[in-house]
Protein backbone atom coordinates (compact mmCIF):
# COMPACT_ATOMS: atom_id res chain seq x y z
CA UNK A 1 0.00 0.00 0.00
CA UNK A 2 1.63 3.26 -0.53
CA UNK A 3 2.76 5.71 2.02
CA UNK A 4 -0.12 8.75 1.81
CA UNK A 5 2.24 11.79 1.03
CA UNK A 6 3.41 13.82 4.40
CA UNK A 7 2.72 17.32 4.84
CA UNK A 8 6.41 18.10 5.15
CA UNK A 9 7.08 16.67 1.65
CA UNK A 10 4.11 19.33 -0.17
CA UNK A 11 6.41 22.45 0.43
CA UNK A 12 9.53 20.89 -0.88
CA UNK A 13 7.73 19.66 -3.91
CA UNK A 14 6.39 23.08 -4.32
CA UNK A 15 9.35 24.54 -3.90
CA UNK A 16 10.95 22.29 -6.70
CA UNK A 17 8.05 23.13 -9.04
CA UNK A 18 8.06 27.09 -9.13
CA UNK A 19 11.97 26.70 -9.82
CA UNK A 20 10.50 24.52 -12.41
CA UNK A 21 8.39 26.48 -14.05
CA UNK A 22 10.64 29.68 -13.61
CA UNK A 23 13.31 27.84 -15.61
CA UNK A 24 10.83 27.36 -18.61
CA UNK A 25 9.73 30.59 -18.53
CA UNK A 26 12.92 31.85 -18.93
CA UNK A 27 13.48 29.50 -21.63
CA UNK A 28 10.29 30.70 -23.46
CA UNK A 29 11.42 34.41 -23.13
CA UNK A 30 14.76 33.42 -24.77
CA UNK A 31 13.94 31.12 -27.21
CA UNK A 32 11.79 34.27 -29.54
CA UNK A 33 14.66 36.41 -29.33
CA UNK A 34 17.27 33.86 -30.59
CA UNK A 35 14.59 32.21 -32.96
CA UNK A 36 13.59 35.66 -34.45
CA UNK A 37 17.43 37.02 -34.74
CA UNK A 38 17.79 33.92 -37.21
CA UNK A 39 14.80 34.30 -39.08
CA UNK A 40 15.98 38.35 -39.64
CA UNK A 41 19.31 37.01 -40.56
CA UNK A 42 17.82 34.26 -43.10
CA UNK A 43 15.27 36.66 -44.63
CA UNK A 44 18.28 39.28 -45.27
CA UNK A 45 20.49 36.62 -47.19
CA UNK A 46 17.53 35.78 -49.53
CA UNK A 47 16.03 38.75 -49.73
CA UNK A 48 18.27 41.25 -49.74
CA UNK A 49 22.26 39.99 -49.84
CA UNK A 50 22.36 39.60 -53.68
CA UNK A 51 22.23 43.53 -54.15
CA UNK A 52 23.81 44.79 -50.49
CA UNK A 53 26.33 44.18 -48.60
CA UNK A 54 27.52 44.99 -44.73
CA UNK A 55 30.72 46.07 -45.46
CA UNK A 56 31.82 44.53 -48.56
CA UNK A 57 32.04 47.57 -50.75
CA UNK A 58 28.54 48.59 -53.08
CA UNK A 59 27.16 45.57 -55.43
CA UNK A 60 23.68 46.69 -57.14
CA UNK A 61 22.72 48.58 -54.27
CA UNK A 62 24.67 50.52 -51.78
CA UNK A 63 26.99 49.28 -48.68
CA UNK A 64 24.55 49.08 -45.77
CA UNK A 65 27.68 49.27 -43.19
CA UNK A 66 26.35 52.12 -40.82
CA UNK A 67 23.55 53.17 -42.83
CA UNK A 68 21.46 54.32 -39.72
CA UNK A 69 23.93 57.19 -39.28
CA UNK A 70 23.44 58.12 -42.65
CA UNK A 71 20.03 58.58 -42.55
CA UNK A 72 17.39 57.92 -39.81
CA UNK A 73 15.40 54.46 -39.05
CA UNK A 74 12.07 55.99 -39.89
CA UNK A 75 13.01 56.87 -43.64
CA UNK A 76 15.07 54.09 -44.23
CA UNK A 77 11.88 51.66 -42.70
CA UNK A 78 9.52 53.35 -45.46
CA UNK A 79 11.89 53.46 -48.39
CA UNK A 80 11.98 49.75 -47.48
CA UNK A 81 8.72 49.07 -47.51
CA UNK A 82 7.89 51.20 -50.60
CA UNK A 83 11.14 52.35 -52.60
CA UNK A 84 9.36 53.32 -55.68
CA UNK A 85 6.86 55.43 -54.02
CA UNK A 86 9.75 57.20 -52.49
CA UNK A 87 11.16 58.20 -55.46
CA UNK A 88 7.82 59.54 -57.35
CA UNK A 89 7.59 61.52 -54.08
CA UNK A 90 10.77 63.49 -55.45
CA UNK A 91 12.42 62.58 -52.78
CA UNK A 92 16.30 63.57 -53.07
CA UNK A 93 18.24 60.95 -51.35
CA UNK A 94 15.56 58.51 -52.55
CA UNK A 95 16.76 60.03 -56.07
CA UNK A 96 20.45 60.14 -54.90
CA UNK A 97 20.14 55.98 -54.49
CA UNK A 98 18.80 55.44 -57.65
CA UNK A 99 21.32 57.68 -59.67
CA UNK A 100 23.81 55.84 -58.04
CA UNK A 101 22.25 52.39 -58.64
CA UNK A 102 22.23 53.05 -62.55
CA UNK A 103 17.98 53.31 -62.54
CA UNK A 104 18.10 50.38 -61.23
CA UNK A 105 14.89 50.77 -58.92
CA UNK A 106 14.96 48.44 -55.68
CA UNK A 107 11.99 46.16 -56.02
CA UNK A 108 9.41 45.44 -53.14
CA UNK A 109 9.92 42.38 -50.99
CA UNK A 110 7.62 40.18 -50.35
CA UNK A 111 6.12 39.64 -46.71
CA UNK A 112 8.02 42.80 -45.75
CA UNK A 113 6.27 44.67 -42.68
CA UNK A 114 7.76 47.44 -40.49
CA UNK A 115 7.81 45.42 -37.80
CA UNK A 116 10.20 43.22 -40.01
CA UNK A 117 12.02 46.01 -41.24
CA UNK A 118 13.03 47.52 -38.27
CA UNK A 119 14.09 44.19 -37.43
CA UNK A 120 16.29 44.33 -40.71
CA UNK A 121 17.75 47.76 -39.71
CA UNK A 122 18.32 46.21 -35.64
CA UNK A 123 20.39 43.49 -37.50
CA UNK A 124 22.64 46.16 -39.63
CA UNK A 125 23.73 47.95 -36.91
CA UNK A 126 24.53 44.63 -35.29
CA UNK A 127 26.38 43.22 -38.10
CA UNK A 128 27.77 46.91 -38.42
CA UNK A 129 29.37 47.32 -35.40
CA UNK A 130 31.17 44.01 -36.06
CA UNK A 131 34.60 43.58 -37.16
CA UNK A 132 33.42 41.50 -40.24
CA UNK A 133 30.07 41.07 -41.16
CA UNK A 134 29.06 37.79 -41.95
CA UNK A 135 27.22 39.68 -45.09
CA UNK A 136 30.67 40.89 -45.93
CA UNK A 137 29.75 39.59 -49.54
CA UNK A 138 30.52 36.85 -51.71
CA UNK A 139 34.26 36.49 -52.84
CA UNK A 140 34.46 35.70 -56.43
CA UNK A 141 37.73 34.93 -58.60
CA UNK A 142 38.80 37.91 -60.29
CA UNK A 143 40.70 36.21 -62.84
CA UNK A 144 40.37 37.24 -66.57
CA UNK A 145 37.63 35.43 -68.38
CA UNK A 146 38.61 33.22 -71.13
CA UNK A 147 36.74 32.03 -74.21
CA UNK A 148 36.03 28.29 -72.42
CA UNK A 149 34.36 30.79 -69.65
CA UNK A 150 32.01 32.46 -72.50
CA UNK A 151 31.37 29.16 -74.30
CA UNK A 152 30.33 27.49 -71.13
CA UNK A 153 28.33 30.22 -70.22
CA UNK A 154 26.50 29.78 -73.30
CA UNK A 155 25.98 26.67 -73.05
CA UNK A 156 24.38 26.55 -69.52
CA UNK A 157 22.30 29.83 -70.58
CA UNK A 158 20.82 27.14 -73.45
CA UNK A 159 20.59 24.40 -71.87
CA UNK A 160 23.20 22.39 -73.29
CA UNK A 161 24.53 22.01 -69.96
CA UNK A 162 22.38 21.46 -67.10
CA UNK A 163 22.99 23.72 -64.15
CA UNK A 164 24.54 21.17 -61.18
CA UNK A 165 22.09 21.67 -58.57
CA UNK A 166 19.09 21.16 -60.88
CA UNK A 167 17.76 24.78 -61.22
CA UNK A 168 16.19 25.95 -64.68
CA UNK A 169 18.37 27.23 -67.72
CA UNK A 170 18.73 30.69 -68.32
CA UNK A 171 16.87 30.59 -71.80
CA UNK A 172 13.62 29.36 -70.45
CA UNK A 173 12.86 32.76 -69.21
CA UNK A 174 15.36 34.89 -70.87
CA UNK A 175 16.79 35.88 -74.05
CA UNK A 176 20.51 37.75 -75.51
CA UNK A 177 20.38 39.07 -78.84
CA UNK A 178 22.15 36.74 -81.16
CA UNK A 179 20.77 33.23 -79.89
CA UNK A 180 19.10 32.15 -83.43
CA UNK A 181 15.81 32.27 -85.17
CA UNK A 182 13.96 32.33 -82.29
CA UNK A 183 15.69 34.05 -79.00
CA UNK A 184 14.91 32.54 -76.08
CA UNK A 185 11.92 33.31 -73.29
CA UNK A 186 10.29 36.33 -73.07
CA UNK A 187 8.38 36.28 -69.95
CA UNK A 188 11.73 37.77 -67.87
CA UNK A 189 13.82 40.82 -69.25
CA UNK A 190 16.29 40.67 -72.11
CA UNK A 191 20.12 40.05 -70.55
CA UNK A 192 22.28 41.20 -73.57
CA UNK A 193 23.59 44.16 -71.50
CA UNK A 194 22.70 42.84 -68.14
CA UNK A 195 26.69 43.13 -66.71
CA UNK A 196 26.14 47.07 -68.31
CA UNK A 197 22.55 47.90 -66.10
CA UNK A 198 23.58 46.26 -62.69
CA UNK A 199 27.16 47.72 -62.57
CA UNK A 200 29.94 44.98 -63.82
CA UNK A 201 30.62 41.62 -62.60
CA UNK A 202 31.00 42.00 -58.87
CA UNK A 203 27.45 43.10 -58.41
CA UNK A 204 26.11 40.87 -61.55
CA UNK A 205 27.52 37.58 -59.94
CA UNK A 206 26.08 38.46 -56.46
CA UNK A 207 23.04 38.45 -57.80
CA UNK A 208 23.08 35.13 -59.09
CA UNK A 209 24.47 33.98 -55.94
CA UNK A 210 20.58 34.51 -54.32
CA UNK A 211 18.58 36.05 -57.05
CA UNK A 212 15.42 38.27 -55.48
CA UNK A 213 12.72 38.36 -57.70
CA UNK A 214 9.23 36.82 -56.71
CA UNK A 215 10.34 34.60 -59.78
CA UNK A 216 13.31 33.37 -59.34
CA UNK A 217 14.04 33.47 -55.46
CA UNK A 218 11.43 30.38 -54.92
CA UNK A 219 13.29 28.49 -57.77
CA UNK A 220 16.92 28.92 -57.07
CA UNK A 221 16.34 29.02 -53.44
CA UNK A 222 17.20 25.07 -53.01
CA UNK A 223 18.68 25.17 -56.28
CA UNK A 224 21.49 27.59 -55.87
CA UNK A 225 24.11 28.08 -58.91
CA UNK A 226 27.78 26.90 -58.39
CA UNK A 227 30.51 29.88 -58.42
CA UNK A 228 32.36 28.49 -61.71
CA UNK A 229 28.76 28.66 -63.12
CA UNK A 230 28.08 32.12 -62.00
CA UNK A 231 31.71 33.05 -63.25
CA UNK A 232 31.15 31.52 -66.77
CA UNK A 233 27.32 32.88 -66.99
CA UNK A 234 28.66 36.22 -66.14
CA UNK A 235 31.53 36.03 -68.98
CA UNK A 236 28.97 35.04 -71.42
CA UNK A 237 27.06 38.11 -70.32
CA UNK A 238 29.74 40.14 -70.97
CA UNK A 239 30.57 38.83 -74.07
CA UNK A 240 26.93 39.22 -75.60
CA UNK A 241 26.82 42.66 -74.16
CA UNK A 242 30.21 43.28 -76.99
CA UNK A 243 28.98 41.72 -79.46
CA UNK A 244 25.63 42.70 -80.80
CA UNK A 245 24.27 46.18 -81.52
CA UNK A 246 21.03 47.77 -80.14
CA UNK A 247 18.93 46.28 -82.66
CA UNK A 248 16.61 43.14 -81.17
CA UNK A 249 13.28 43.29 -84.12
CA UNK A 250 14.62 40.45 -86.24
CA UNK A 251 13.60 37.78 -83.69
CA UNK A 252 9.86 38.91 -82.63
CA UNK A 253 9.66 39.69 -86.97
CA UNK A 254 10.85 35.97 -87.19
CA UNK A 255 8.74 34.70 -84.99
CA UNK A 256 5.60 36.74 -86.77
CA UNK A 257 6.18 35.74 -89.84
CA UNK A 258 6.64 31.55 -88.57
CA UNK A 259 3.90 32.62 -87.23
CA UNK A 260 1.98 33.57 -90.39
CA UNK A 261 3.48 30.85 -92.62
CA UNK A 262 1.84 28.36 -90.09
CA UNK A 263 -1.21 29.79 -90.29
CA UNK A 264 -1.55 29.82 -93.74
CA UNK A 265 -0.71 26.18 -94.61
CA UNK A 266 -3.05 24.90 -92.39
CA UNK A 267 -5.67 27.23 -93.76
CA UNK A 268 -4.50 25.76 -96.81
CA UNK A 269 -4.89 21.70 -95.35
CA UNK A 270 -8.18 21.98 -94.29
CA UNK A 271 -9.21 23.93 -98.02
CA UNK A 272 -7.84 20.84 -99.51
CA UNK A 273 -9.63 18.66 -97.08
CA UNK A 274 -13.02 20.03 -97.23
CA UNK A 275 -13.24 20.28 -100.97
CA UNK A 276 -12.18 16.73 -101.22
CA UNK A 277 -15.23 15.72 -98.05
CA UNK A 278 -17.51 17.95 -100.51
CA UNK A 279 -16.69 16.06 -103.53
CA UNK A 280 -17.13 12.85 -102.30
CA UNK A 281 -20.77 13.80 -101.69
CA UNK A 282 -21.76 15.74 -104.28
CA UNK A 283 -20.16 13.36 -107.38
CA UNK A 284 -22.57 10.50 -106.33
CA UNK A 285 -25.53 13.00 -105.88
CA UNK A 286 -25.20 14.33 -109.58
CA UNK A 287 -24.80 10.85 -111.00
CA UNK A 288 -27.95 10.02 -109.69
CA UNK A 289 -29.30 12.76 -110.87
CA UNK A 290 -28.73 11.96 -114.22
CA UNK A 291 -29.44 8.35 -114.14
CA UNK A 292 -32.82 9.45 -113.08
CA UNK A 293 -33.19 11.89 -115.95
CA UNK A 294 -32.21 9.29 -118.27
CA UNK A 295 -35.11 6.63 -116.99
Amino acid sequence: MREPLSVAKVPRRSYWMKWCAAGFMILFLAMPRGAAGQETAAFYKQNCYSCHTIGGGRLVGPDLKNVTTRQDRDWLARFMLNPQAMIDRGDPYAKQILEESRGVVMSQVAGLTRERANALLDLIEAESALEKSQFEGVKFSDRPFTSQDVERGERLFKGVESLKNGGPSCISCHTVRGLGLLGGGRLGVDLTKVSERVGGRKPLSAWLVSPATTTMQPVFKENAMEAEEILSLVAFFEDAAKQVGDDDSVAPLTFFLMGLGGMVLVLGAFDIIWKNRFRAVRRPLVAGGQMGTRV
